[in-house]
């Protein structure tokens, strides 16, 4: 008893019963705490270091032209409140950043990977609430049926067809803008060009355009797009379909043979008078 009592009046006595209790505290708190509390406090981490990043590639490869804090110049739009969804289109497609000023960022190799996108969709998310990056199953044309794919073709032509054609080929506009072609785009890209409205496109947010009827159009490009897709009676001319064709057929071959003939005549006339 006499030793047992020594050591409680030991000076390190105190150290050690704390430090034995540190340890219990988190051994219990580890194996009883709530696992989606530890996933949601290990995202946040990640989010906020994803935030961290994407405001150094930022710095380096945006704020020129946008601002240093996104706010926008004489040279770039501001980018507050555009959301992820529009970074990850721009970024992803290569568009941004810009080689040169112009009336258009047409499409082209990208510069930087999906990580280094996804953290620059983070930082400028963080400056204002936009629309997000889409899950698959948001965009992907999978597991629709015929009837829907159909009615995508009918939005399509409704909302869309106007400038980028029936079929997706895309189409000249005003001022030397134009519709970029839709075949072998990345579906998440073209359900992110619907929801942000890149450019010269309008945007059609979820109130205007619901998540299904996005998916629908997306399925249907998917569909026309294809090598499976036939194209009967000859060229495709746009999807137009015979009506094109016969159309091209009366106004040009037509044309070529008139003009074919009255050179034939011309020649013979004048040999003739020789």
């Amino acid at each position: 008893m006499k030793k047992l009592s020594a050591r409680r009046r030991h000076p390190l006595a105190a150290i050690v019963v704390l430090l034995f209790a540190l340890a219990a505290t988190g051994g219990l708190y580890a194996a009883f705490a709530p696992a989606g509390e530890a996933k949601a406090e290990a995202s946040a981490a990640a989010q906020s270091l994803a935030i961290e990043e994407g405001k150094k590639l930022y710095a380096v490869g945006c704020s020129s032209c946008h601002g240093t804090g996104g706010q926008g110049s004489s040279d770039g739009p501001s980018l507050v409140g555009v959301g992820a969804a529009a970074v990850d289109f721009q970024v992803g497609t290569g568009r941004m950043p810009m080689q040169a000023p112009g009336v258009q960022a047409p499409a082209k190799p990208k510069v930087y990977s999906q990580e280094e996108t996804d953290q620059l969709a983070a930082y400028i998310a963080s400056l204002g609430p936009g629309p997000t990056v889409p899950t698959k199953e948001q965009y992907s044309p999978e597991g629709l049926s015929g009837e829907e794919i159909a009615e995508g073709g009918n939005l399509f032509r409704q909302n869309c067809a106007q400038c980028h054609n029936f079929t997706g080929e895309g189409g000249a506009l005003t001022d030397g803008k134009y519709a970029p072609g839709l075949k072998d785009v990345d579906p998440k890209h073209i359900y992110e060009a619907m929801e942000t409205g890149p450019q010269n496109m309008p945007a059609f947010p979820d109130s205007v355009l619901p998540e299904k009827e996005k998916r629908q159009i997306i399925a249907y490009l998917d569909k026309v797009n294809t090598s499976e897709t036939p194209t009967p009676g000859g060229w495709g001319l746009g999807g137009f379909g015979p009506v094109s064709e016969g159309l091209f057929a009366w106004t040009i071959a037509l044309a070529i043979l008139v003009g074919v003939t009255v050179w034939v005549a011309a020649r013979n006339a004048k040999a003739r008078k020789s």
